[in-house]
């Protein structure tokens, strides 16, 4: 294909072999009842097989929190598109590496033994904390397909200054800027609707020291007062954290109308709960990422009742969503955490699709081929369980909904949910039309 040519899909899709593929797989977007009826005509993979490597934490306190569901994700989809006939009749064979603890150097070797021991075609990541860019090198290098879920702009900056080089590197959701924009414009939403009377209008911020945490936090500071907020305290703590102490004696002496900590660690976010609920302020609750998990309620129990927390990637509670939760814990066992495993689940299929289109995958080395899976994927509108995926151009990472675009058919949803129940999971309440309940005041702040 010459530099600047536009992929003929038409003459793609005449081709009898990806023909059939695609036959069995064009009713992927519409949902998981469409997978599981191609999953039932038959087909067989039988050729030669194509490693898929992933790079995650296995052995660290990371392991059981995230990283035995991003590999869980990763073999569900694999077993899946093998059973529809994998990509143009060849099966995927997921590979593992340990990413430990998940620092920069191991996260560069792991993709690195990837790629030199499993000679793998594509890597499908959930998230490696960290800068969220050491992946990206040692894909490039090898000029293979990379999707991760690392949400940080970092990955957006890098690939825009050289999309050549970055080619075949895909953020699967948006990046952690948009938690910002995002929760200010939620908080309109309630503040116009009448659900929410803020008491002043100052909110309070606290961040971690990773870069994370804190690009969160300063893009809530950065446009608050576009949108009417004074900050009263930004406050960055050291973690791991157990003693909120100082910290709540700040927010007590000022109290706002709004909470927002970025530090996601749900042990920490936890404790912050028991110790603000006995002597609470009459403010909104927002936390980032935590409360999803489990043992964020587990530990704060009741003290959880009326926290907001939001995601730009998960499941969605919709026909879709429920599917593949019921599939995923009908293999995984019901303790399985869904909300991440869907993240390179959705990944791997975006890629298949994508190469399977395309004539097939490449191994390292052969870009040539891997830069047509990739001209693919930049066109491909992909609606999975957690929502659509849609690349942004020169930067491949994905849109939101709906403070990016306004059209949730072309924008991942940037979820908003609440801990209604503590013995329950959090309940959807934005944004429309994925909500499937009604925002309520925390028991904390009388009406």
């Amino acid at each position: 294909m010459k530099k600047n040519q536009k992929p003929d899909i038409v003459s793609e899709l005449e081709n009898p072999a990806r023909r059939g593929f695609f036959r069995k797989s064009a009713g992927l977007a519409a949902g998981s009842a469409a997978i599981l009826a191609a999953m039932n005509d038959g087909a067989k993979a039988d050729g030669d097989p194509i490693p898929v490597g992933q790079a995650t934490p296995l052995t660290s306190t990371f392991a059981a929190a995230d990283g035995k569901e991003f590999q869980r994700g990763l073999q569900l989809a694999c077993e899946e598109i093998n059973a529809m006939g994998g990509i143009l009749g060849r099966p995927l064979e997921p590979v593992f590496e340990d990413t430990k603890d998940m620092g920069d150097d191991v996260i560069a070797q792991s993709i690195q033994r990837l790629i030199d021991r499993h000679n793998v075609h594509a890597i499908i990541n959930g998230y490696n904390v960290g800068t969220g860019t050491a992946e990206l090198d040692p894909a490039a290098d090898a000029g293979i397909i990379l999707v991760h879920y690392n949400t940080v702009i970092a990955h957006n900056q890098m690939v825009k200054s050289d999309p050549d080089r970055y080619f075949g590197c895909f953020q699967g959701d948006p990046p952690e800027y948009w938690y910002g924009p995002g929760l200010l414009a939620y908080l309109d939403t309630l503040k116009s609707s009448g659900e929410f009377k803020p008491a002043n209008n100052k909110i309070a911020i606290i961040t971690g020291p990773g870069t994370y945490s804190s690009n969160i936090a300063n893009a809530v500071k950065d446009k608050a007062a576009e949108h009417g907020w004074q900050v009263s305290l930004f406050e960055s703590v050291n973690v791991p954290i157990s003693q909120w102490g100082p910290t709540l004696a700040k927010i007590r002496q000022d109290p706002p109308a709004v909470i927002a900590v970025t530090h996601f660690y749900p042990a920490d976010l936890a404790q912050f709960m028991l110790q603000f609920v006995p002597d609470p302020t009459p403010s909104l609750i927002y936390m980032q990422y935590g409360p999803s998990l489990a043992a964020f309620r587990e530990i704060g129990k009741e003290a959880t009742k009326g926290v907001l927390y939001s995601t730009v990637v998960a499941a969605l509670q919709d026909e879709i969503g429920k599917d593949f939760e019921k599939r995923y814990k009908a293999k995984f066992g019901p303790d399985a955490s869904h909300l991440s495993g869907c993240q390179p689940y959705d990944g791997c299929y975006i890629w298949a699709l994508s190469a399977a289109l395309a004539g097939g995958t490449g191994e390292p080395g052969n870009d040539a081929q891997n830069r047509k899976v990739a001209a693919r994927m930049r066109q491909l509108i992909y609606r999975g369980v957690n929502g659509t995926s849609r690349f942004i151009p020169n930067e491949q990472s994905v849109y939101t909904y709906p403070t990016q675009v306004n059209d949730s058919s072309l924008g991942m949803p940037h979820q908003y949910l609440q801990i209604q129940d503590h013995t329950k999971t959090p309940f959807l309440i934005a944004p429309a039309p994925y909500s499937t309940a009604a925002f309520q005041l925390p028991p904390w702040i009388k009406s």
